[in-house]
């Protein structure tokens, strides 16, 4: 009962271990792997819109897993990202996209007009 209570104010323990589990596997990476994975992590939190945890964690758990198989290959960081990083970080992420923050503004606003032609107001 208690975890339950705990888990609706912080969200989800297993999703916080699994983001630090994450985490440390792109600390541990070596350079300049490390770098370029926790630009894109930095980016892909920042842009990506996605609200969902389960995907957020998905997604950052295959961002680890991309960055680690570069490293042992030792691909080129350029030969992932290509000459537009953003654009390959966008893409990344539109991979993951499921329900983002403006999906429910862009449903809000919809249901505004539709209540503004009938006249009536929710």
């Amino acid at each position: 009962m208690a975890m339950r209570w705990i888990e609706a104010l912080t969200g989800s323990l297993e999703q916080k271990k699994q983001y630090r589990h994450d985490r440390a596997r792109i600390d541990g990476l070596p350079e300049p792997y490390g770098s370029a994975a926790r630009a894109m992590h930095r980016y892909l939190l920042s842009t990506s819109g996605i609200v969902d945890g389960d995907i957020i964690i998905r997604m950052l758990t295959d961002l680890a897993d991309l960055w680690e198989a570069a490293a042992v290959d030792s691909t080129p960081v350029h030969d992932i990202v290509g000459d537009d990083p953003a654009d390959f970080a966008d893409t990344f992420a539109k991979a993951y996209a499921a329900r983002e923050w403006q999906d429910k503004e862009r449903a809000r606003f919809t249901q505004a007009i539709e209540d503004a032609e009938r006249g009536t107001e929710s």
